[in-house]
């Protein structure tokens, strides 16, 4: 695989990467959540936390998406941690990720995804895949720059989703 900085290998082409801790707990750890989440082509989407850009990017895919494919999980959570590092992305990421089951896709890539598995209208905004990643990657860090002047300082802590959406969360 061509080394591409938006997506990263897994399955039988991923780096091994050490196994998890073994927890006391009988609860699902991260990865059973995460298995759970990735199972029958759903997706997991992890997001800054603290990040009202990401937050209300979250709170925008939840109620267009009635099938429930999007699973999420915030970069600062112990599930984001250990999935980050599994995927060898860097544990500082600060953008949007999506979990496939076959990819990891990062920044644009990720949104257009996102968005490709949406409702009509949201779908067609998927078109812009074709747009070279080098310039659609350019046009989301300079949104991600001023993401705090647009929509005001890091949040404090994650926003509580509805009682409707709270098992898409996870972490």
């Amino acid at each position: 695989m061509k080394d591409d900085p938006s997506r990263v290998a897994t399955g039988a082409n991923a780096s091994p990467s050490a196994p998890p801790a073994e927890s006391n707990s009988s609860l699902p750890g991260p990865s059973d959540a995460s298995s759970v989440a990735l199972s029958a082509g759903g997706a997991l989407v992890l997001y800054d936390g603290v990040c009202p850009l990401c937050s209300r990017a979250v709170r925008f895919i939840l109620p267009r998406d009635p099938k429930g494919v999007f699973r999420f999980a915030s970069l600062e959570s112990p599930l984001g941690r250990e999935l980050l590092r599994s995927r060898d992305l860097p544990a500082d990421a600060d953008t949007m990720v999506l979990l496939e089951s076959d990819r990891t896709s990062l920044r644009s890539d990720a949104v257009l995804r996102i968005l490709a598995r949406m409702r009509f209208p949201w779908r067609l905004f998927a078109a812009f895949i074709i747009v070279p990643r080098p310039i659609r990657d350019a046009i989301y860090r300079a949104i991600a720059r001023r993401r705090y002047r647009l929509l005001g300082g890091p949040l404090t802590s994650c926003p509580v989703p509805p009682p409707r959406y709270r098992d898409r969360f996870l972490g």
